[in-house]
């Protein structure tokens, strides 16, 4: 069973920053692209950010310039940092795997707050 599993998430002031990670383990992680999403509360999740196999990277406009995606393949590994974070980036943030099958992770929660 494939599992991405998230990490880095917390409580930070507006402004501050975050890295989140996702790991995934049992599979041939290079193969993959990968995305963040997040899900905030009463809304549906959308997209954040993602990065293909050939690490070209996509973001939505909300982040464009914030936050920066990217990936260790040697540690399958794929990382999202986020800078300047308002309080509207506040979610469940989702790392997402694709290739033929499609993998979610469990979240990680961000809450921007002072």
């Amino acid at each position: 069973q494939v599992q991405p599993v998230e990490s880095g998430g917390g409580l930070v002031q507006p402004g501050g920053s975050l890295r989140l990670s996702c790991a995934a383990s049992r599979v041939t992680f290079s193969l993959y692209d990968m995305g963040w999403y997040r899900q905030a509360p009463g809304k549906q999740r959308e997209l954040v950010a993602t990065i293909t196999t050939s690490h070209i990277a996509n973001y939505d406009d909300s982040v464009k310039g914030r936050f920066t995606i990217s990936r260790d393949n040697a540690k399958n590994t794929v990382y999202l940092q986020m800078n300047s974070l308002k309080p509207e980036d506040t979610a469940v943030y989702y790392c997402k795997m694709s290739r033929v099958m499609v993998y979610w992770g469990q979240g990680t929660q961000v809450t921007v707050s002072s």
